[in-house]
């Protein structure tokens, strides 16, 4: 939670803080034409039977509305409601009111998501391996030695650069691969939204290429680098070895029997089982990660080539061997571990290719590829997850298939109403989960249950783009708003957004933890349900030795828990990916805004 000092706290009055009520809202606002639900929440049974509107700067009641919907008890709140004000169109910054209590203040603009997608990229720059801009230094440049290549093992490459997942310092193809693709498609669909404030280093100086595309490319590299040749793919640098203690990564000096600081491991594509602690992993194959490299370097290339011509053309033909290795050695290639049991323990692999080939069908024109997407995609018409109460650990990945968004927009249209349906029933079987939850929350709490979040909010974007079909527009907003404190705590997952908001201030982060900055811009991985979080070794909730955590005891719903907690790894730690996803939903709230304005 962020500590607010007292100019800003003065700033953000009226708040009227009554004892046992509080009213959740989107705290970064909300555009003019836009599902607008707040979400009351009371300690003991409150009948609500209206609310009202008030004009922030005058304090007038601008608007008295009976859009209440009681949606029953949550955790130690007797009662909830929601509070609908979708008819409110005008600009201004408003605060509402409710039974004894007022909400934080909030804008309707078309201008609230303006500068969004691009801040999130902050995040992106602070992950960066190689020349790290946030630190001015470099880190693991000495990286690194093959493990598991039937005759290279042991041998040095160089594959340093790309992003570091999380909080620690591994880096995955599966998770880098869906970041590209995801910055990529936010590119394709809204690239007027994105500006130029920081070069190809991600230092600030302007360098005539959006900001965005920099870090498409930067990611790019690294991807081309761990694929070094035809039929020679990596999946993953470094292991759980890493997790030693907090560091900033231009100290780390893990000693993987190389030397203390002087080079990771790097995990071959065999396609067979590779070490999982004392076990070993449930690797098939290697598709699930040649997919990935084949859909974001055809994807990756047509966001770079205005800028990067020559480098788009060579990953383009590598995205076409990637493809074909893919349908050699069909199956999940799953990562390594040596320490602990704990991996991405990927099972689903057809969802990769199908987007691989559709990419390769829509580049090369090739039918065949068409043929190979639909059948790939008829072996999973719904990503597992969507309506599922649990999953393990990144086991449906990536959250959402945009595969099916592609063959959704063929010209076919008997094909793509086939897939308008897959679409639709994902979403559709989340709905049903959420429809009777006060903050229309569907998705199952497992870790980074966030990523997912921002997963549905893109299926639903995507799936209203293509049909015209606003039936789940309720829950879409309502996911978007909880993921800027329209939720049971009332903080902003974004750290930073809104600037004078309410955000997570201690993230596990070593740059909090060496107080030299917060993850600016980086999404936190969300709630876990409370039989995951109860059963994690080594969580700690006693924050920062200048601050103290805060636990959120009386909003805890019961089933699932979130903490604003430093030593919180399952529900505060910020990812790559899931920011990296989170660049098309703002960019498309962003343009949707300057959309509103120009018809107003």
């Amino acid at each position: 939670m962020k500590k607010y000092i007292l100019s800003i706290a003065l700033a953000c009055l009226p708040i009227l803080v009554t004892a046992g009520q509080w009213i959740r809202i989107n705290q970064l606002g909300y555009l003019p034409k836009s599902v607008k639900v707040a979400v009351f929440i009371s300690e003991e049974k409150t009948d609500i039977k209206n609310f009202e509107l008030i004009d922030a700067k005058t304090s007038k009641s601008i608007a008295k509305l009976c859009s209440v919907k009681e949606t029953g008890a949550l955790g130690k709140m007797g009662t909830t409601y929601r509070l609908d004000f979708s008819s409110i169109e005008k600009s201004g910054m408003y605060f509402l009111k409710a039974g004894e209590v007022q909400s934080p203040k909030f804008e309707i603009s078309t201008t609230v998501y303006d500068g969004a997608a691009d801040y999130v990229l902050n995040y992106m720059r602070q992950q960066r391996c190689g020349y790290n801009p946030f630190l001015k230094d470099s880190c693991h440049v000495h990286d690194g030695f093959i493990e598991y290549h039937p005759t290279k093992s042991g041998r040095h490459i160089d594959v340093t650069g790309g992003w570091h997942d999380a909080a620690d310092y591994l880096q995955y193809t599966t998770t880098s691969a869906n970041a590209i693709y995801q910055m990529s498609l936010a590119y394709e669909y809204n690239p007027e939204v994105f500006t130029d404030h920081y070069n190809a280093n991600g230092e600030e100086k302007a360098n005539g290429i959006p900001d965005i595309v920099d870090e498409i490319k930067w990611g790019l590299d690294w991807l081309n680098k761990m694929n070094p040749a035809e039929g020679e793919f990596y999946n993953q640098i470094a292991d759980d070895r890493d997790h030693a203690m907090f560091r900033s990564p231009n100290t780390d000096k893990v000693n993987y029997g190389y030397g203390p600081g002087t080079g990771r491991p790097v995990y071959f594509c065999s396609g067979e089982k590779q070490q999982r602690g004392k076990f070993m992993n449930a690797t098939t194959g290697v598709a699930s990660t040649t997919g990935k490299f084949a859909s974001s370097f055809i994807a990756g290339a047509r966001a770079v080539d205005e800028f990067y011509p020559e480098f788009a053309k060579t990953i383009e033909i590598k995205a076409f061997d990637a493809f074909k290795l893919g349908e050699e050695k069909p199956g999940v290639c799953q990562t390594a571990s040596v320490a602990s049991p704990y991996i991405y323990e990927e099972v689903n692999w057809t969802d990769d290719m199908e987007l691989g080939a559709i990419e390769l069908y829509r580049k090369s024109g090739d039918k065949s590829y068409l043929k190979k997407a639909t059948e790939y995609g008829r072996q999973e018409p719904i990503t597992p997850w969507m309506g599922a109460d649990s999953a393990k650990h990144y086991q449906w990945y990536p959250f959402m298939n945009v595969g099916h968004f592609r063959l959704a927009n063929v010209a076919d249209k008997r094909l793509a109403a086939e897939f308008i349906r897959n679409m639709e029933s994902g979403i559709s079987r989340t709905f049903q989960k959420a429809e009777k939850h006060p903050f229309l929350f569907g998705i199952p709490a497992i870790w980074c249950s966030n990523n997912l979040v921002v997963a549905m909010v893109t299926q639903c974007m995507l799936y209203r783009q293509t049909t015209g079909d606003t039936t789940y527009i309720e829950m879409e907003a309502a996911l978007r708003d909880w993921l800027f404190g329209c939720n049971p705590w009332g903080t902003s997952m974004v750290v930073g957004l809104p600037q004078n908001g309410d955000y997570p201030s201690q993230p596990h982060c070593a740059y909090v933890q060496e107080n030299v900055g917060n993850a600016w811009g980086g999404l936190v991985d969300g709630p876990v349900y409370t039989n995951i979080f109860k059963s994690l070794r080594g969580v700690k909730l006693d924050g920062l030795p200048w601050a103290k955590a805060e636990n959120y005891d009386l909003f805890q719903p019961g089933d699932i828990v979130y903490h604003d907690a430093i030593g919180d790894y399952s529900t505060n730690e910020p990812t790559m990916d899931g920011t990296a996803s989170m660049t098309f939903m703002l960019s498309s709230l962003e343009k949707e805004g300057r959309k509103q304005a120009q018809n107003k």
